[in-house]
């Protein structure tokens, strides 16, 4: 995960703008420093980047972890810091450093600054910054998590609640799931895919239309809902994972080997059966705590000419979004192979050359293109995807969901017709 690996797989996988993350670090912060150009307002280019590629732009935010006590509470708290330039961030770190925290220890560094005086300051130093709440939902550290110790934004960011214009997903929940709580109404629903690795980037996008990739552009799109604004500027669409595969999705005790629907807590409680501790509560069924009936059920759902699965908001106060599962899955189980095997590799940068990006691929290359460059299964199991005819064991506990592009009968009925085939062909 250094700039130009990043730019690199940016380009393979068709993203045209990445967070250049970390920056409250001071050996990362010297890095980028050294290896970013102004792109644009409040945008930054790779100084020496190749001809031969798209350029990507990066955009300055990080995630900082405020634990701290409020009331008689312990809070615990992710949240993304967006700033519209190296300055501005220099000075937020400097601020931070000056109220004791320590920034040398990680990437993502952990503050006793309550969230609300994190986002004052940074309000304070340039009014362009912006706060958004991540992994909103996840148990410990989401500002609607179980363990988190807040039910509302205006309890974590009181009077400065209205200057979160934004939150972001994670990827155990998908918009219409935030669609149900009342305060996010007017809120941007934003989607990030939280990469720790560069294969992982992308899995999840938020979709700009912008009049031009400016950071004023961009923070305009977010703003927009709560604003009322008549901008050009908006957020066009999410791509999203499947909240199953998530590793919160739903309640259990990893180790116990104890998986919880929301209705299996509403029978048997929140106390594990094998270690009679409390269970990790899933995002699934802490939304459902926290949700407003009256805003059951807002998802339409509508195929395109490509059989993708569109989900819109039917109060039309949200913009729409897609489910996906990242290209390389596909690929390795449409090869009955690992997504580290060279062999699914190989196919993933075959197609890549062949076609276009993996989101192109994903979302727009019809599937007889995509069966000519790969094989029947693989594309077979892009179709799958992208109609949702797919099964997937729900995370639970900080463990990812399986996904089963074929179950087992379907698997068993596609050996038969790939041996007919092979006879037919004299293989």
């Amino acid at each position: 995960m250094v700039l130009p690996i990043m730019a690199q797989y940016a380009n393979q996988k068709g993203l045209d703008i990445l967070t250049a993350s970390d920056w409250t670090h001071p050996l990362w912060f010297k890095e980028i420093s050294n290896q970013l150009e102004e792109g644009g307002e409040g945008v930054y280019k790779l100084k020496d980047g190749k001809d031969k590629d798209k350029e990507v732009l990066f955009l300055l935010s990080t995630e900082i972890s405020s634990i701290y006590k409020q009331g008689d509470k312990l809070r615990r708290i992710h949240n993304l810091v967006f700033v519209p330039s190296l300055e501005v961030a220099e000075k937020v770190s400097k601020e931070l450093v000056k109220r004791g925290c320590n920034l040398n220890a990680d990437g993502r560094p952990i503050i006793g600054l309550w969230s609300k005086n994190l986002l004052e300051l940074i309000l304070s130093i340039d009014e362009r910054s912006m706060l958004v709440p991540c992994h909103i939902w996840t148990p410990h550290f989401g500002v609607y998590g179980s363990a988190s110790g807040f039910d509302s934004l205006e309890e974590a960011f009181g009077d400065l609640s209205s200057q979160i214009y934004g939150i972001e997903t994670g990827l155990s929940s998908d918009p219409d799931m935030n669609w149900q709580t009342k305060e996010l109404m007017n809120r941007s629903i934003l989607s990030f895919s939280d990469a720790h690795s560069p294969a992982k980037m992308g899995r999840e996008t938020t979709v700009f239309d912008l009049e031009k990739p400016t950071y004023g552009n961009i923070r305009e799109a977010i703003m927009r809902p709560l604003t009322k604004s008549d901008s050009k500027n908006k957020i066009a669409y999410t791509i999203e994972f499947y909240p199953e595969e998530g590793k919160y999705h739903y309640s259990g005790h990893r180790n116990c080997k104890v998986v919880y629907t929301a209705e299996d807590v509403k029978e048997k409680g929140t106390t594990c059966p094998v270690c009679r501790k409390k269970l990790t509560e899933g995002v699934f069924m802490r939304v459902g705590q926290l949700s407003d009936p009256k805003l059951f059920n807002r998802a339409i759902t509508k195929k395109n000419d490509q059989g993708l699965l569109w989900y819109t908001d039917k109060m039309h106060i949200q913009p729409p979004y897609v489910k996906l599962v990242p290209l390389l899955e596909i690929v390795a189980q449409g090869l009955g192979s690992t997504v580290a095997s060279q062999k699914a590799q190989n196919m993933l940068g075959k197609l890549c050359s062949e076609i276009g990006s993996e989101l192109e691929i994903l979302l727009h290359t019809p599937i007889d293109k995509i069966e000519k460059a790969s094989t029947p299964k693989i594309a077979e199991g892009v179709q799958k995807v992208r109609s949702g005819n797919i099964a997937i064991d729900p995370g639970f506990d900080g463990e990812f969901g399986k996904v089963k592009i074929w179950n087992e009968k379907e698997k068993a009925s596609f050996s038969k017709k790939e041996a007919k085939s092979q006879l037919a062909l004299g293989l």
